[in-house]
């Protein structure tokens, strides 16, 4: 939602004094700002209530009325650029327990520790569902600041006007594998202002579909994205060897400022199945890799010291910018050189331990050129070392070199595809994917 944002303005005033806000978010952690705002009700920098998350990833809810604040901010630092976060944000100015009055959760589990905590006066009036006074759904504008954007995706966002509710009336614990995941609320009485941003309708975002048509206006360029928390999407893997790797762009881009090789890892892989990735190519001055790895060969790896992939002797295919292949510790000519401005597609068949690699469409014939954009003239496999494995997708870059990849949301980090191929279940890539192939989500595996 970066540089756009969703409002309205009530025409009406409901409860000023309790309500619930929940939202299911994904965000950039080296975009965010203090103050990134989740959503504010207000007019002026003198009256407000907010919730926001802020730059070192603490999350916070505050209110200021009177020429006073009242906030709870978390000690709970929250980083994973990878993971859908359920946030709920409680108001209830009308509890007799203080510490009931401001209240959060986080994936269904309520935070309790707080670097700071400033109770609101029982009975206090917010700036929340009164009339006149706007509704901001990833901004600040409103409230007299700078615009603060959330840098993320949002979906489900909802509040409900006059009521105190759980988590548990937006979410549940899945029963195999004990995951806090999203449930469509149901018997919810939205009350006045209440409303629920679903963002189904690519045409109109800020549709409300509480049944109370409280829609919103949307503001700048706001883009509906096919990750949700229904369906995740891989990114590189946030918490794995960032000792150089600059990880940006909702875990997209990766640069590596060091002249050592660092490589890092796709959050999600798969030990069965036929998969596809595509990576955008900036050398910058510096060297690239891309392809895939063995995922209990790269966890096993120091991943503040190792290399490089293409370094070891675990299960791993790269091709390399130069145009070899490397396997293992070993390389060898496999295609024609890539560079700058180039779109390497990675298709990796776990059915017969083999990956291919093609060029802005032309698949690699591994003999030093391409075929045809045709999958099945690819006659370029490499087979990888480790059977009965779980391989994932991998980026190895050094020396300034730049990689955003797309695992199918149509995003080369926050540049959008220019054109859609065929296939892909759903999922959006620039060029064709083979058939059989998919995009490495949680649907999908």
């Amino acid at each position: 939602m970066a540089n756009s944002y969703l409002t309205r303005t009530p025409s009406s005033t409901g409860n000023r004094r309790k309500f619930t806000f929940s939202a299911w978010v994904k965000f950039n952690f080296n975009q965010l700002e203090n103050n990134s705002r989740i959503f504010s009700c207000g007019s002026a920098t003198s009256a407000w209530v907010s919730a926001y998350i802020n730059a070192n990833g603490t999350l916070q809810l505050a209110i200021v009325e009177g020429g006073n604040t009242y906030d709870i901010l978390t000690n709970r630092l929250f980083r994973d650029e990878s993971a859908w976060y359920h946030l709920v944000f409680v108001v209830d100015t009308e509890n007799t327990t203080a510490n009931n009055r401001l209240r959060m959760y986080v994936n269904g589990e309520e935070e309790t520790s707080f670097s700071q905590r400033n109770n609101p006066t029982k009975d206090l009036d917010t700036q929340a569902n009164t009339a006149s006074k706007p509704i901001d759904i990833g901004s600040a504008e409103n409230v007299g600041y700078s615009p603060r954007y959330f840098p993320g995706y949002m979906s489900h966002v909802a509040m409900v006007d006059g009521q105190v509710l759980t988590p548990t009336s937006f979410g549940e614990t899945d029963s195999t594998s004990g995951i806090w995941k999203f449930k469509s609320p149901s018997g919810v009485t939205w009350g006045t202002n209440g409303f629920h941003l679903k963002f189904e309708n690519s045409a109109a975002l800020g549709t409300d579909s509480s049944g109370q048509s409280n829609t919103f206006t949307v503001n700048g360029t706001l883009k509906q994205s096919i990750d949700t928390p229904s369906n995740v999407y891989s990114t590189l893997n946030p918490s794995f060897n960032l000792s150089d790797i600059q990880l940006t762009e909702a875990g997209m881009r990766t640069k590596n400022t060091n002249s050592n090789w660092k490589y890092i890892n796709s959050t999600l892989a798969a030990p069965s199945g036929k998969w596809y990735c595509e990576h955008k190519i900036n050398i910058n001055g510096g060297y690239v890799m891309v392809g895939v790895t063995d995922m209990q060969y790269a966890t096993s790896q120091d991943k503040n010291s190792y290399t490089h992939c293409g370094g070891g002797t675990g299960g791993v295919g790269f091709y390399n910018a130069d145009g070899d292949k490397y396997l293992q510790a070993s390389s060898s000519t496999f295609a024609s050189s890539y560079t700058t401005g180039d779109i390497i597609g990675c298709a990796l068949d776990m059915d017969n331990n083999k990956v291919y690699f093609s060029k802005n469409g032309a698949w690699a014939n591994g003999s030093g050129g391409y075929g045809s954009s045709t999958f099945d003239a690819a006659v370029g496999a490499i087979t990888l070392p480790t059977t009965n494995a779980t391989y994932g997708f991998a980026v190895s870059v050094r020396s300034n070199a730049v990689v955003q990849s797309n695992f199918g949301t149509g995003q080369f980090g926050a540049t959008t595809i220019t054109s859609a191929g065929s296939n892909g279940n759903g999922s959006l890539f620039e060029y064709d994917v083979p058939s059989g192939y998919y995009a490495l989500n949680t649907k999908n595996i």
